[in-house]
């Protein structure tokens, strides 16, 4: 079973679209297994966007993730890292396409409401940068053998 880490940046938080956007990872079948809501401390954010220190966005990107509440979660299922991208859409909020998250919500390209992990690496490490082991909750979702 695949994991992922999302976070609803702060204007999907702000404009109070969590729920829904945990419903359409709801209906496609994944598992929810971990959730909260905080402010991204400066540390966090550095570790996070690491691989864009020094670009030119790299500033108002640090900015924005830590100017307000995050929404954070682990979804699990099968193949549940490519699927969740597919249901994000491109980061371009331009290029993605209606039926997305981002093409139905986003109104800016610097403002683009989530962040997917890319791969399992990937969401290892930013599991691990938001949440404590105890925090992820495994259990056994009854339902899991029909989807």
């Amino acid at each position: 079973m695949e994991r992922t880490f999302l976070m609803l940046k702060p204007d999907a938080v702000q404009r109070g679209l969590i729920g829904e956007v945990v419903k359409r990872f709801e209906n496609k079948g994944f598992q929810l297994i971990a959730s909260k809501l905080l402010v991204i401390s400066k540390e966090q954010a550095e570790f996070h966007y690491a691989e864009h220190i020094g670009k030119p966005f790299y500033e108002r990107l640090f900015g924005f993730i830590i100017s307000g509440p995050v929404f954070a979660m682990v979804w699990q299922g099968d193949q549940v890292i490519a699927l969740a991208r597919g249901l994000i859409g491109k980061t371009s909020a331009i290029d993605a396409l209606p039926g997305t998250i981002r093409g139905d919500y986003a109104l800016r390209t610097e403002m683009n409401l989530i962040h997917g992990s890319d791969s399992k690496e990937s969401a290892e490490r930013e599991i691990g940068n938001i949440f404590k082991p105890e925090e992820i909750i495994q259990y056994e979702k009854t339902i899991a053998k029909w989807v």
